[in-house]
């Protein structure tokens, strides 16, 4: 049987900070981010809001060493460096223990820009940050990621890349019309995702 325990997924995902001056377990910070983003706190300062409002359980919980939770400025360092593609692997390995796709399920591709990656305001060629899902209706569960640098690439080849490394048959794939291409293309990099 495979391990569905999460921390043990998180704990593959590199740790990109100095070594010296790290107070706050790697893994620890991504798991609290985890909890606030599935609470509802959304970006660095709410995470430090639920760091705030939860003080007392997390520190009950988890008995981080002299009882020090990270700050939002911690946990703003560890999402700055962190490893997209080795991310989205680990997080396909964790879910794959959850979802099993059937034949007939419908699942939905889609990317969206990340808010706050946005530079080059005054050009007709924005740099954003998109992140491009796959999405199981029926289960109502994100089976797989991937990102596109807008100024670099598109998003054609890695949702093909994403959809071959599903590796399912039988499934309907719903997909914007920007994909409704005669000829295939190849994709440009490694998609952060495995089966």
């Amino acid at each position: 049987m495979r391990n569905s325990n999460l921390i043990s997924y998180l704990k593959e995902i590199p740790d990109n900070r100095r070594a010296a001056g790290r107070r706050h377990d790697h893994t620890f910070v991504l798991l609290i981010v985890l909890m606030s983003t599935m609470s509802g706190y959304i970006g660095y300062r709410a995470v430090g809001n639920f760091i705030e409002r939860n003080r007392e359980d997390l520190i009950k919980f988890f008995c981080p060493p002299k009882d020090r939770l990270p700050s939002f400025h911690t946990v703003r360092r560890v999402l700055k460096g962190i490893d997209f593609e080795a991310f989205s692997i680990q997080f396909h390995k964790w879910a794959t223990n959850y979802v099993d796709i059937q034949k007939g399920e419908w699942v939905s591709i889609d990317g969206k820009s990340i808010g706050g990656t946005v530079t080059n305001y005054g050009s007709s060629r924005q740099h954003f940050i998109n992140l491009v899902s796959l999405y199981c209706s029926k289960q109502k569960m994100v089976i797989g990621n991937g990102l596109v640098v807008n100024s670099k690439e598109s998003e054609i080849p890695v949702v093909q890349q994403l959809i071959e490394s599903l590796d399912i048959k039988g499934v309907t794939f719903t997909l914007d019309a920007l994909h409704c291409q005669k000829k295939r293309r190849e994709p440009s990099f490694q998609a952060g995702m495995t089966t």
